[in-house]
């Protein structure tokens, strides 16, 4: 039995299942099948699955060839592959396969390959709605969603623009799928889709069956928002910025009069609503301006164009990083050197600020010049206080030694021990101290003979050490004399 011995299905009317039992005695619970490569004739010239040749067909019909391969030529984009989905989808469906099961590699469904087959230029719109409402009335689910996308049935058709396949799968959804959002696009919904995509019949399809030009993604931005922009787009796309206008226009002109849209301002008018905007944004012709943060310029242009709606703002820029010489088109907004003019939206522009008055003080605070901190000499500072008497030690830790009354050792002040408070008082000790052992004779002839100044232990032990080594000489020299004599003594004996 081959795909020309199937009876044709009916588009309406009773289920098919009713009506052809046998052909479709497949599993109730839909499953995901294992992933597997395209099945190719080993004499093929060509690097691709066609069901009008001969061993391919060959290939198609035969009941060895697996679910999992059929689902692999499925997923090659090639006009011969997507303009025969209904072949190829009823050889899954003969093989016991559930409406619902999905290929292995891309978690896709036949309807969510069926909405992708419609794409112009490349599949068969016909044939695509044909076999996507055979496989709604087999009991398709059109909300089921690709796990690797997140995107269902409704999604893929406004992707890949066929809104023929949009109405086929809202017409038998609930009303509010047609907002249904998806997650790689920010969850946006399929107008959201279409629009970013260009998809000027979908966009319209969807706003005609109910879709909301409001609705704001997880971004705040509603359909009209994320259509391109069609000044950035190159000259050789001048159709793409064309449509991207029509797009934009029709879901503005679609949105409730709450909501806040821009609408295009009247020609009579432009010059004093760009004169206004521009006063209440601080600016005027001639400025300098800040594009995103980034490029910087001269606003020489402000007021409504061709190629958008809306109020533009032209700018010459200081760099040939621009898009043109001031013109749009065939329109000459303002003049400037190729590559030098680009043109923005108001609410992306800014006054570019001086440098100089980036830094700001406080009223209360008077500006100070700043001044480098010049570093101080501490090496001569010491907590030790020098009284004259005993030359400074190389020793790190200092210490200050204060006279006692006899019988009492003195007590020595580490740094650790000095406290701030009590260091002018320690200093003016000091100090006395040492201007009464600058005149010991005065303080010996007032002194009652109680209280003594302890002289330094080192000068005792200098003095000694002197003493010692003047009678270690002299008695050396005695020694040597004695010898001498002893000697002499003895020869003159002789």
């Amino acid at each position: 039995m081959t795909i020309e011995d199937l009876p044709e299905f009916p588009l309406e009317g009773e289920s098919l299942i009713g009506r052809y039992p046998f052909l479709f005695s497949g599993s109730e619970t839909p499953v995901t099948f294992s992933i597997s490569a395209a099945p190719m004739p080993s004499d093929c010239e060509f690097s691709f699955f066609d069901p009008n040749d001969t061993s391919c067909q060959e290939i198609l019909f035969d009941p060895k060839t697996s679910v999992s391969e059929l689902f692999a030529i499925l997923r090659q984009w090639v006009p011969q592959v997507q303009q025969n989905i209904d072949i190829i989808g009823n050889e899954i469906l003969k093989r016991g396969c559930n409406v619902n099961d999905r290929d292995g590699l891309t978690d896709m469904t036949l309807l969510h390959y069926t909405c992708k087959s419609g794409a112009h230029g490349i599949g068969d719109v016909d044939t695509a709605v044909k076999f996507a409402t055979q496989l709604i009335d087999l009991g398709a689910d059109v909300s089921l969603r690709s796990r690797w996308t997140n995107m269902n049935a409704l999604h893929y058709a406004a992707y890949f623009d066929v809104p023929e396949l949009v109405r086929v799968i809202l017409k038998t959804s609930k009303p509010k799928d047609v907002d249904a959002t998806c997650s790689d696009f920010n969850f946006g919904t399929a107008l959201h889709i279409a629009a970013y995509n260009l998809c000027a019949g979908t966009v319209k399809c969807l706003l005609e069956l109910g879709a909301n030009p409001a609705f704001r993604n997880d971004k705040g931005e509603m359909p009209a928002d994320v259509v391109p922009d069609p000044v950035e787009m190159p000259l050789e796309m001048a159709d793409a910025a064309a449509t991207a206008k029509e797009i934009k226009q029709m879901l503005l002109d679609a949105v409730p009069l709450p909501c806040d849209a821009s609408k295009p301002v009247p020609l009579s008018s432009d010059r004093a609503a760009s004169k206004a905007i521009l006063t209440s944004a601080g600016l005027k012709l001639g400025d300098r301006v800040v594009i995103a943060g980034q490029k910087v310029g001269t606003l020489r242009f402000c007021g409504t164009t061709e190629f958008a709606s809306g109020q533009w703002a032209g700018i010459e820029l200081d760099e040939p990083e621009g898009k043109n010489n001031g013109s749009v088109g065939k329109v000459q907004y303002f003049k400037c050197a190729p590559k030098y003019g680009i043109f923005a939206p108001l609410s992306k522009i800014s006054k570019a600020k001086d440098r100089r008055k980036n830094i700001t003080h406080s009223p209360s605070t008077k500006a100070v010049p700043l001044t480098r901190s010049q570093k101080i000499d501490v090496a001569h500072v010491t907590s030790k206080v020098n009284t004259g008497l005993m030359p400074p030690k190389r020793d790190s830790t200092s210490e200050s030694t204060l006279s006692l009354p006899a019988g009492e050792e003195p007590k020595t002040v580490t740094e650790k021990d000095v406290h701030l408070p009590g260091s002018i008082s320690s200093l003016s000790s000091a100090s006395s101290l040492e201007h009464k052992q600058s005149r010991p004779r005065k303080l010996n002839a007032r002194g009652n003979g109680k209280q003594t100044t302890s002289k330094s232990p080192s000068e005792p032990s200098r003095a000694s050490a002197g003493i010692y080594g003047f009678f270690n000489q002299a008695f050396l020299v005695v020694f040597i004399l004695v010898c001498l004599f002893e000697f002499f003594s003895k020869f003159w004996r002789k």
